[in-house]
């Protein structure tokens, strides 16, 4: 058996453009034109009266998805720890948030929700309401057939306390709803620039010096069968069709060595000019399915 990888975007991807030249659908509109059959959101950037849409929103959701034959895939929640001045989120406020947005991603067909907490640690360690909080929530999660899956996100490392923390979590409580997001630019061989600044979308390395941290991409290997989904992070392809920031013939090495079966996800997250996104996001999905029929036993679709 080989591995099985699908092909999805997340409209994160259009950011610059998304409300001021490009409507929700036109963006549906292009990924499903990109060959592409799987949908990534963000709850409260994509759904308009966020979080109760209304139901004329939600028939034209699912007649879009049916038009254009794409796949709800991950819902991206935020879980803002930081939203009172002065204080920290509760644990009974986290639990609602959840609750909210994985009854709402269970509404618009959506399998897998990434929950994104504030941080209390330069390589992200999440705010420690997420534990007890997520715990409460995974009979809902389980109820409505969602993965909760936290993104391991630069400049997080596989090896870490971090994601330590998140298998603990699924060996202690035996759950089959909560797993990892792997976003590949963990893997980044070198950050990427944009006039001068760093075009992370984390900031411009004024809040901490930009280094990059050496993740072996081996390391997947450890966390694979954890891994639910997968963020497929990227900055710039060039005209030869060459990622010199991202490891992609390893990375689907790896998938394809234990047989991985699920979703890249385009995250686009390069120069954000009009037009670079779609552009990108082509280029990027061509030499993915290059690599993919390159491997002595690789199946996509």
């Amino acid at each position: 058996m080989s591995a099985d990888l699908k092909y999805g975007v997340s409209l994160y991807s259009y950011t610059n453009e998304f409300g001021v030249t490009l409507t929700l659908e036109d963006c549906i509109e292009d990924v499903a034109d990109l060959g592409a059959t799987g949908l990534e959101i963000l709850g409260e950037a994509h759904i308009p009266s966020y979080p109760e849409p209304k139901a004329e929103w939600i028939d034209a959701w699912f007649a879009a998805l049916e038009r254009y034959q794409l796949e709800p895939t991950c819902y991206g929640s935020w879980v803002d720890t930081r939203r009172f001045g002065g204080r920290s989120l509760t644990e009974d406020e986290a639990v609602w948030q959840l609750e909210t947005d994985l009854r709402l991603a269970a509404r618009l067909g959506f399998r897998f929700l990434r929950p994104k907490l504030g941080v209390v640690t330069s390589d992200l360690e999440p705010d420690p309401v997420w534990e007890p909080a997520t715990e409460r929530v995974l009979d809902l999660a389980a109820e409505l057939d969602i993965v909760i899956c936290p993104e391991i996100h630069w400049p997080s490392v596989i090896k870490s306390k971090v994601v330590d923390d998140y298998l603990g979590f699924i060996e202690r409580t035996g759950t089959k709803h909560f797993g990892l997001l792997m976003d590949t630019g963990v893997f980044q061989k070198s950050m990427h620039h944009r006039g001068g600044g760093i075009a992370s979308r984390l900031g411009d390395g004024s809040a901490r010096p930009p280094i990059t941290p050496v993740v072996p991409v081996s390391d997947l290997e450890d966390v694979i069968d954890k891994t639910v989904h997968i963020q497929a992070k990227f900055y710039e392809i060039d005209d030869e069709l060459v990622d010199h920031y991202i490891p992609w013939r390893e990375i689907l090495d790896v998938l394809e060595r234990h047989h991985w079966s699920g979703y890249l996800s385009s995250e686009y997250e390069g120069d954000y000019a009009t037009g670079r996104a779609a552009d990108q996001l082509r280029r990027q999905h061509a030499l993915l399915r290059q690599l993919a029929l390159e491997a002595p036993k690789g199946s996509a679709r």
